[in-house]
């Protein structure tokens, strides 16, 4: 005797042999997100259209207090699964086909999981898919903080541990097959994690006070964040850097560092300190590049003690020439107009 399940796949198999047939791409069965005790009456999961009439197939309803949602999802949202950037990694790797509409279809939909498999076994690849849900829980994070509805603050929280789960499952280049059940028991799986991240995890859902529950947000967003940088190759110093190209960049920047001082001269500590703030992000990703351990200029500051601040940028920047010319770089410098006209 056929299952609720197995009645619905034929009444939309039917549905589409008789009405759409050469509209519908793929009809596939996706039960990964269900509930286990509605297995049996979780049929078809979506279908792949090839015209817009398909839109005509499209369809919810409720069966025995069990709702349905028959839904189209196109060819370009399944590639975006194959390379691990939508949020529902399952229903491609998951999902099986219950009708096609010729092979050229069914091998398109197998090929992508293929790849979608491929991009999995990849670790740098899926630390880079890491990294962007990280920075996609950064932006939920920096809406929270300027939020007062206690509803809406509850609901990022959820929001930011769902997506650095994520993160952190790609890290491990797993993805979560049943969505956000049982995330934590998955997690406690998996070889690499965050810094207390079940229990941060934890203690936000539990957490009923609006700012503690932000600052727990921001710690396990910290934490994922430093988790990442520690698994990322490209952190790792090159072995042979070109200090060539760290030469061109000093020349270039080496007038905001004149800028700085100007300011801190001048006891302007608003200019001194917004053009430092351009200074210390490319000093911070090229020191970063270069191992130039020197790097924190800013932690200086202090708007009543431009003096400090100034002898702190000084050091930096020797920093960074003394490197340049520990690697036999000589920087194109010149004393006067004259001096540079009459070599070039």
């Amino acid at each position: 005797m056929k299952t609720p399940a197995q009645k619905l796949t034929d009444w939309a198999i039917n549905k589409i042999e008789t009405e759409y047939p050469n509209d519908i791409c793929l009809l596939i069965g996706h039960n990964t997100l269900n509930l286990d005790k509605d297995i049996n009456d979780a049929p078809f999961g979506f279908y792949i259209p090839a015209t817009h009439r398909a839109n005509g197939l499209a369809r919810t309803f409720i069966i025995g207090g069990i709702g349905h949602d028959l839904f189209p999802m196109s060819w370009d949202t399944i590639e975006t699964m194959a390379d691990m950037k939508h949020y529902n990694s399952t229903c491609l790797h998951d999902g099986q086909i219950l009708w096609a509409r010729n092979d050229a279809d069914r091998q398109r939909f197998t090929a992508l999981q293929a790849r979608q498999t491929a991009n999995l076994h990849n670790p740098q690849y899926m630390l880079a898919r890491a990294q962007k849900w990280l920075n996609t829980a950064k932006e939920v994070f920096a809406d929270t903080l300027f939020e007062e509805r206690l509803s809406k603050i509850r609901e990022n929280a959820g929001h930011i541990c769902d997506l650095l789960a994520i993160a952190v499952a790609f890290a491990n280049q797993h993805y979560f097959k049943h969505g956000q059940k049982d995330q934590l028991t998955e997690l406690t799986e998996m070889k690499q994690r965050p810094t207390d991240f079940i229990q941060l995890y934890t203690h936000i859902i539990h957490q009923s006070n609006r700012d503690t529950q932000k600052r727990l947000c921001h710690q396990l967003i910290a934490n994922t964040q430093s988790f990442l940088q520690c698994l990322n190759p490209s952190n790792v110093p090159q072995t042979t850097p070109d200090f060539t190209e760290l030469a061109n960049w000093y020349q270039e920047l080496s007038y905001t560092w004149r800028r700085v001082y100007h300011w801190c001269d001048a006891n302007d500590p608003i200019n001194a300190y917004l053009w430092c703030c351009f200074l210390q992000n490319e000093v911070e990703e090229w020191g970063s590049k270069f191992n130039i351990q020197i790097r924190g200029i800013l932690d200086a500051f202090d708007a009543n003690n431009l003096l400090a601040f100034r002898q702190r940028a000084q050091q930096v920047e020797t920093a960074f020439t003394q490197a340049i010319a520990a690697n036999q770089v000589i920087l194109d410098t010149y004393p006067t107009i004259d001096d540079f006209l009459s070599s070039n």
